[in-house]
């Protein structure tokens, strides 16, 4: 049974959500039983701070370990600092009223870390990508799933460039998962593309991501919230695939904005929780499908000086570019992390290469404190942010120029 509310032109209060938390958690029967709580990083918006206070208040009393373990996928590990203000909690807190508590970063770049499952053999990943690929994909995961007796997910459902929408047992792959998995779904995404997977529920990819979190043998819960901004406008628990779909339909009522046109320039204003191009990209993925051909995405965030703190070093090596300029030379690409491959095409957005000639369909453009020389080696257009004035574009939609003053969650979309 799923508890829970949502609405669109409200919050929830504070007793709203204690109230749907204790009725959801009360029918799991978690009572001495060891849980680990999966919660996203500090690149998701969401009340994480409300959900930790909410979780030890009510089942820390009743359970025998109440951990949790940060879904990163293959985002840089957060510092104890980091993981304090993630939490909502001061470090004098976490050593004293909170001691028996363990935060887990996801150790994706450790091997040891990780157990088998199974694969998924090629049969069934040819059945599940619609032809797309045929071969036998092993199932890792953070072997701490298998030292508990419950699992809860509790993160944020948005419209997601891979996988169509976040949340559920997204967090399970990747978000804790061994690298197979990720470079397999992430390539799948980048292959039917970022502009026709986004904001779809049912995907190739997400059939994927749940076949191989029906192989985690511990029973799952989901505590899913919808939020707009730093409001939660929507809470439910229950059981995952009853759970999840009723958050991705309010999700998809409050968090898709629609337009009546296309627009030839966008500024994407990035807000600090994202610290590198790796994930202020969203900015890019969310409004791509209301650019005109041959407009420009700028992102602006002179806060970042990183392309990548995970992965930097191979796009250095690779670029951005459109899908087909891998695909066209798979030979060459082929043996690099397809994960990093997919952020690629998705950056660079959709596009043709014929004759060895690549032909973008918009230009993207990075407006941070990233050099202008390494920009264009990765092959992405360059700015200056000193020389933009973000509230200079402001209430210029009849001119064809979009400003989106705290970009990377909202998904925009055309009316037509």
């Amino acid at each position: 049974m799923v508890h829970g509310q949502g609405f669109l032109q409200r919050s929830l209060s504070e007793q709203e959500v204690r109230r749907i938390m204790t009725d959801g958690l009360a029918q799991a029967n978690l009572d001495g039983k060891r849980v680990l709580v999966i919660i996203p990083d500090g690149t998701r918006s969401g009340p994480v701070p409300l959900m930790f206070r909410l979780f030890q208040e009510i089942l820390a009393p009743e359970v025998a370990t109440l951990d949790y373990l940060i879904a990163l996928g293959t985002h840089q590990p957060m510092s104890d600092g980091a993981i304090h203000k993630l939490l909502g909690v001061t470090a004098q807190q976490m050593a004293e009223e909170y001691a028996g508590v363990q935060v887990y970063n996801h150790e994706w770049m450790d091997e040891d870390t990780f157990i088998t499952l199974g694969v998924i053999p090629a049969s069934e990943l040819e059945e599940l990508t619609e032809g797309r690929f045929a071969m036998e994909v092993p199932v890792k995961v953070n072997r701490l799933v298998h030292e508990y007796d419950h699992l809860i997910v509790c993160g944020p459902v948005f419209p997601h460039e891979v996988a169509g929408f976040s949340g559920g047992t997204k967090y399970f792959f990747p978000g804790i998962s061994g690298p197979e998995l990720i470079n397999v779904s992430h390539w799948l995404g980048a292959v039917i593309t970022s502009y026709k997977i986004i904001g779809t529920a049912d995907t190739p990819v997400r059939a994927i991501i749940n076949r191989a979190a029906a192989m985690i043998d511990r029973p799952k819960l989901l505590a899913a919230m919808v939020v707009q901004g730093d409001d939660l406008h929507g809470f439910y628990v229950g059981e995952i695939d009853e759970t999840w779909p009723v958050a991705v339909e309010l999700s998809s009522r409050l968090n898709i904005l629609w337009v009546d046109h296309p627009y030839n320039q966008v500024l994407s204003v990035m807000p600090h929780l994202y610290d590198d191009v790796w994930t202020a990209a969203k900015g890019m993925y969310k409004l791509e499908p209301v650019i005109a051909d041959g407009g420009e995405v700028i992102i602006y965030a002179p806060h970042i000086t990183e392309i990548s703190y995970s992965h930097g070093q191979i796009l250095d090596e690779v670029g951005y570019h459109v899908r087909d300029y891998f695909l066209k030379q798979w030979d060459r690409f082929k043996d690099y992390p397809w994960g990093v491959l997919a952020h690629s095409t998705h950056l660079r957005g959709m596009g043709t290469y014929e004759n060895g000639i690549e032909r973008p369909r918009i230009q993207v453009t990075l407006a941070t404190s990233i050099p202008e020389e390494r920009c264009r080696r990765v092959n992405l257009g360059y700015r200056d942010p000193a020389t933009i004035d973000p509230a200079a574009w402001a209430n210029r939609e009849d001119e064809g120029i979009l400003l989106v003053p705290h970009a990377g969650e909202m998904l925009y979309r055309l009316k037509s």
